[in-house]
């Protein structure tokens, strides 16, 4: 019978310097690490953790989506979870994608299933749900679209205000999506790092709690309960390759630490997937910072892309991303925008379904390694699709339907129109 109470509660012990390894509490309100700017990360007693997350009991625990692993998370009282149905997204084998892609072994995490149709429900439900357990009276955020779409929807459940900057040219369904739950949203002549820049200013006069990416300790805990699950969904196992689409990459980083904490908690073994981060031609400072050898990466100037999540010219985890990538002996991508149109729509065409264009790049970075001989064809690859398709413009070049009146009655051109010329 599944488990119907709540899970356990929190085994949060501290927080700790990603950098400066220096420890603070964790019961406070906090934001990057006053020793160096860079980002804080949440420390578990994983022995107690370990106590009580067994495949068995996970098992049971059926209903709860990212917090069935509740030890691993950061709200002390579930009483403050904010929980929309985000996380247990499925693992969906894309055998004709794969194929067309040289892979025998191809799966999907669909995160476009999470309740904001994003990835980035997760992390603004852990940051909301922390942040109002420790006071926080309102949030302010940049984002390229989806995260101020998923703030705004969490910040609502709360019963918390929220403001959300982003550039003017970001999709029109992401601020729809804001305003409609209620977001004082602001557009922004210029790109997420300009967002970036006021949304600080905003929040240091007002007094608004500023959950930028990986600027607070908790969005982070939110994005690697997807590692958590990809361990689950494989038997204990990992995959030989992960392909993420990277702009502030809060995701990778947040997988990398499940996997640490996984092992410790014996779990898993040492064996680690190779990660891969994938970014556009038009805007890939972790590629350039990657190729280079650097330990940071440098700002991209002119950054330019259609896959608004991955146009982040600056990210404040460089560090992180480009240390799990070489940790794993994985590497860094970047691709055309031509690629990410054409394979997002051979995703569409081969039964994926409408991926996001940062899910296209993916998988038009998996092509490119596979050809190059990086990823060998029977190596089991988990391809990370973020996003829906449809809160994005579409792909460009898309046929015009034909249109034809109501009574007609030419079966012949009725035929041409709807039967003829279907490629298989």
């Amino acid at each position: 019978m599944a488990d119907s109470r709540p899970p356990p509660s929190s085994a949060l012990a501290h927080l700790e310097g990603s950098a400066s390894g220096q420890t603070y509490p964790a019961d406070r309100l906090a934001r990057l690490d006053p020793v160096d700017g860079r980002p804080l990360l949440a420390r578990y007693d994983l022995t107690a953790a370990a106590r009580t997350i067994t495949p068995r009991r996970l098992a049971a625990r059926r209903t709860g989506g990212m917090w069935r692993w509740g030890e691993l998370l950061p709200v002390r009282d579930p009483v403050h979870i904010v929980h929309l149905g985000e996380g247990s997204t499925p693992l969906l084998p894309a055998v004709r994608l794969g194929r067309a892609l040289g892979l025998d072994r191809l799966l999907i995490k669909c995160e476009g299933l999470n309740p904001t149709g994003s990835f980035k429900a997760r992390g603004m439900a852990a940051a909301v749900s922390r942040a109002a357990e420790l006071g926080a009276g309102s949030f302010i955020a940049p984002s390229a679209g989806n995260a101020g779409g998923a703030l705004a929807a969490y910040g609502a459940a709360a019963g918390l205000p929220v403001t959300v900057l982003m550039p003017v040219d970001a999709p029109a369904a992401n601020r729809e999506e804001a305003l409609v739950c209620g977001a004082r949203v602001v557009l922004v002549e210029g790109l997420i790092s300009d967002c970036g820049r006021l949304s600080r200013l905003v929040a240091a006069e007002t007094g608004a709690f500023d959950v930028s990416t990986l600027a607070e300790p908790y969005r982070v805990e939110g994005k690697k309960t997807m590692g958590l699950e990809l361990a689950e969904d494989l038997g204990w196992k990992l995959p030989d390759v992960v392909v993420y689409p990277t702009g502030g990459g809060t995701g990778l980083v947040g997988m990398w630490k499940a996997f640490a904490e996984l092992e410790t908690m014996g779990l898993i073994g040492s064996a680690r997937p190779r990660m891969v981060a994938v970014q556009a031609e038009g805007c890939a400072p972790i590629v350039r910072a990657f190729a280079a050898g650097a330990d940071h990466a440098e700002p991209w100037e002119g950054a330019a892309t259609r896959a608004g999540g991955i146009r982040v010219p600056s990210a404040v985890g460089d560090a992180l991303i480009l240390r799990a990538l070489r940790a794993s002996g994985g590497t860094a991508v970047a691709v055309g925008e031509a690629e990410i149109d054409a394979h997002q729509r051979l995703a569409g065409r081969l039964g994926a379904g409408y991926v996001s264009p940062e899910s296209g790049a993916v998988l038009a970075a998996i092509a490119d390694l596979v050809a190059r001989g990086w990823i060998a064809p029977d190596e089991q690859v988990v391809a990370f699709d973020t996003g829906v398709g449809h809160k994005y413009p579409p792909p460009p070049d898309l046929p015009a339907p034909p249109v034809v009146p109501a009574d007609c009655d030419d079966v012949e051109r009725l035929v041409a129109l709807t039967g003829g010329g279907h490629e298989p």
